[in-house]
């Protein structure tokens, strides 16, 4: 194997492994906690820009859940939100904020992802105080 066949063989090795990072990794970082008290919903807002930005988020089972989706890209892939665990499945549209709310009834970690599978984040609901 030559130097400049071992070279392009290293560049597709860094490449592949910064993908994977980037998709399955890399937004793991901030959990964002709804706002404590007993009034109304648990509201969090979420960037959604090539990734979901927080990607964690912690709520209070047994309360309502609003989850502001802010969609700044027209990336096919961001124009859907699932949340299978919880049966919740919501049009993004483009550079539009969109509301989501629910009442998550058990406490557990679910993924939410874009339609294709390739966004992902976690909602994590905990049993109240």
């Amino acid at each position: 194997m030559t130097t400049d066949e071992l070279l392009v063989v290293l560049a597709g090795i860094a490449a592949i492994a910064s993908i994977n990072w980037w998709f399955f990794f890399a937004s793991k970082g901030k959990t964002a906690r709804a706002a404590p008290g007993d009034k109304g919903p648990q509201a969090i807002e979420i960037v959604v820009e090539g990734g979901y930005s927080p990607a964690r988020i912690e709520v209070v089972a047994g309360r309502p859940v609003r989850l502001t989706f802010d969609r700044r890209e027209r990336n096919a892939c961001s124009e859907e939100v699932v949340i299978a665990g919880l049966q919740v499945r919501k049009f993004l549209p483009p550079f539009e904020r969109t509301v989501v709310e629910f009442t998550p009834s058990t406490p557990g970690t679910f993924e939410f992802t874009c339609g294709m599978g390739m966004l992902h984040g976690e909602l994590l609901v905990r049993e109240a105080a």
